[in-house]
């Protein structure tokens, strides 16, 4: 996959690119209700929501962003200018803020979503990589800034499990 650097709104620049994926590398035990937990387990855990909230207001943890990172194949460079906090910053602490965490468990559940309904997490990778019509030419995961933007890239791939196109 090819990795660049996009232009945002704000004046950052960055790469817009996720990685390839890596061997099967899988975390032998994901802690329950962590992102990564999530990735793996949402549909399997309708009722999460509430844990999920709490778990968001007390701060992710470091060790549960790394491990988020490695099970979805990617890098927190990847993610600088999705995530509301820098990458520096959030290597000096153990715990995050609500607003950083709340990004995190958003990687997450889309993450999921899109590993349910594409075929293999190499073609929702692509697929987030490649501009749609139906989002205005962008690439779906330049929109990944903003909560709005979450919502809008998590409509269109529901539209996509149900082949409603736009």
């Amino acid at each position: 996959m090819n990795t660049g650097s996009a232009s945002k709104g704000r004046g950052k620049t960055g790469v817009s690119a996720i990685a390839t994926v890596k061997s099967s590398v899988r975390p032998s035990k994901l802690t329950k209700f962590s992102p990564a937990w999530v990735v793996v387990n949402s549909k399997d855990a309708p009722g999460y929501q509430m844990e999920v909230i709490d778990r968001i207001r007390d701060g992710v943890k470091k060790a549960d962003w790394k491990q988020l990172i490695n099970n979805i194949d990617s890098t927190e460079k990847e993610f600088e200018n999705v995530l509301p906090a820098s990458i520096s910053s959030m290597q000096k602490k153990a715990v995050y803020s609500k607003e950083t965490s709340e990004r995190i468990y958003e990687v997450a559940r889309l993450f999921g979503l899109g590993y349910d309904v594409f075929d293999t997490k190499e073609d929702f990778k692509n697929w987030l990589m490649t501009p749609s019509t139906s989002l205005g030419d962008k690439m779906p995961f330049d929109l990944l800034d903003s909560s709005f933007g979450f919502e809008m890239v998590q409509n269109e791939i529901i539209r996509i499990q149900y082949n409603v196109y736009s």
